[in-house]
């Protein structure tokens, strides 16, 4: 006999000790995910067009004050992938949790950076944005078609300082030593699901895969690619700790990484210390979780580690 599949709120429950409000959590499920976009200022700076343009079309547009060049749109049945802001570049739809890795990597003009899982490249163009189109980017994904989506981006964008590759992430060459590495795995998705709405949890799909394994060559592999001194950033949209501070304390233990405290510009909590009675590095307290229900987006998690020379 077939066993009978979770229920969302019996699949969650193993997170009740750590989700801060778990009750709001739940409550939150049933809630659709807020539609966000970034404004993109490498093509414009002030945003009163777009947001004229958008109400024209019949959107509610309203800045995010914590996050720069981030608005929030209702309704979200509206698809902004079919105005004409989205097609002249001027706007790239994502959710708005999607920007705190680039906020903890911090990019700089100049720098040589590598994001290694980069498809369809939210976060690619985002530090392009933040460094003005003036550093070297390199923007890595393992399947061409993603890739292929990506340099669209890169195009309706105006986007000239990133280049492509096409690696299994935790295959990486590493000939080349990168200033900054951002590492946004592939996981299970928790942090974006909704009853009903969207974002499919991946314990109901057929079959397993061994997501936090894969994690934990990636995070590797990315350290090892970065000079003396580099900063690397790893982030999922999930809560679950094994493929959040468990692959952070697997780097811990295998080089000499530092985790570093950073500002983000929503409300978090720390990193989780102990899991099912298994302890973690003390300085996972810097990592961050950020949670669906408080912050109105994507729930996520995020790391920075500093190669130690």
């Amino acid at each position: 006999m077939a066993e009978t599949p979770e229920t969302a709120d019996q699949y969650f429950e193993r997170y009740r000790e750590i989700i801060p409000d778990y009750p709001a959590f739940l409550e939150a499920l049933s809630q659709p995910l807020p539609l966000y976009f970034r404004l993109n200022t490498l093509k414009i700076g002030d945003p009163s067009p777009v947001m004229e343009g958008l109400s024209r079309q019949g959107f509610r547009v309203e800045p995010v004050p914590q996050v720069p060049w981030f608005f929030r749109v209702e309704p979200r049945e509206f698809s902004l992938g079919n105005t004409e802001e989205y097609y002249l570049g001027l706007i790239y739809p994502m959710t708005l949790s999607s920007s705190l890795p680039v906020y903890a990597l911090e990019p700089r003009p100049g720098e040589l950076i590598l994001d290694l899982c980069a498809a369809p490249g939210s976060k690619t163009t985002q530090i392009a944005q933040h460094t003005e189109d003036q550093a070297v980017i390199v923007a890595n994904d393992r399947r061409l078609d993603r890739i292929t989506a990506l340099v669209a981006n890169l195009r309706r964008l105006g986007i000239a300082c990133v280049v492509t590759t096409v690696y299994r992430g935790e295959q990486y060459p590493l000939e080349v030593s990168f200033d900054k590495v951002l590492v946004d795995a592939p996981c299970s998705g928790e942090g974006r699901y909704r009853r009903g709405y969207e974002g499919e949890l991946l314990f109901q799909k057929e079959g397993r895969t061994n997501l936090s394994g894969i994690q934990k060559g990636l995070i590797v592999r990315a350290y090892d690619l970065l000079k003396p001194g580099g900063i690397l950033v790893y982030s999922t949209c999930t809560i679950n700790p094994e493929e959040n501070e468990a692959v952070v304390d697997y780097l811990l233990r295998k080089r000499q990484a530092e985790l570093l405290d950073w500002e983000a510009p929503l409300p978090s909590h720390p990193g989780l210390t102990e899991w099912a009675g298994r302890p973690f590095h003390p300085h996972l307290v810097k990592a961050k979780r950020f949670y669906a229900h408080e912050i109105e987006a994507v729930g996520f998690f995020v790391a920075k580690l500093r190669r130690v020379a």
